[in-house]
């Protein structure tokens, strides 16, 4: 993306994704190279930053817990099946269907995080458990209805978005 169309996008939201920043970090590594029109850019994105006219998002400061305790049983899961059957399962597909049907546990902190941890271990295990079972028993028998399938990559948010979306 062009540092032209990345202030165009952030003056027009009132913020710079991080993504966003990244890219416009990666064009001022080569700063040597840019045009007039891109330092003009430039000077106006820093300039908007400045007035708090664009803002910059902070990364991502939460966690969702539910996210690690449903991938360690998915993982432990698909283990034991793939290592008595000829079947290949695929853990993100696994995961998803499961997560989709649990409840998410966010945190903002290592002391949250732990209390949510231990409140799943207790409160929830048992439906982690049921979901995630459900979830490769739906994938071992699903048919392959969309061979044209593909997973998302790892993308900036706005391709992902085209992706669900498209």
């Amino acid at each position: 993306m062009s540092i032209e169309k990345i202030v165009e996008q952030a003056l027009q939201d009132g913020y710079l994704t991080p993504a966003m920043e990244a890219e416009v970090g990666r064009i001022c590594d080569n700063a040597s190279d840019l045009s007039i029109e891109e330092y003009m850019a430039l000077d106006r994105l820093m300039g908007s930053l400045l007035t708090g006219e664009v803002i910059a998002v902070p990364r991502k400061q939460f966690i969702n817990v539910m996210e690690e305790l449903v991938l360690t049983e998915v993982i432990a899961k698909v283990a034991e099946i793939e290592a008595t059957c000829e079947s290949s399962l695929d853990v993100g597909d696994i995961t998803a269907y499961a997560l989709n049907r649990l409840p998410p546990l966010y945190a903002t902190t290592e002391e949250g995080a732990n209390y949510q941890r231990n409140r799943a271990k207790t409160e929830l295990h048992e439906l982690i458990s049921q979901q995630v079972g459900e979830a490769i028993d739906r994938y071992l028998h699903q048919p392959k209805f969309f061979p044209e399938r593909q997973a998302l990559g790892k993308n900036t948010g706005n391709e992902v978005l085209r992706q669900v979306t498209g």
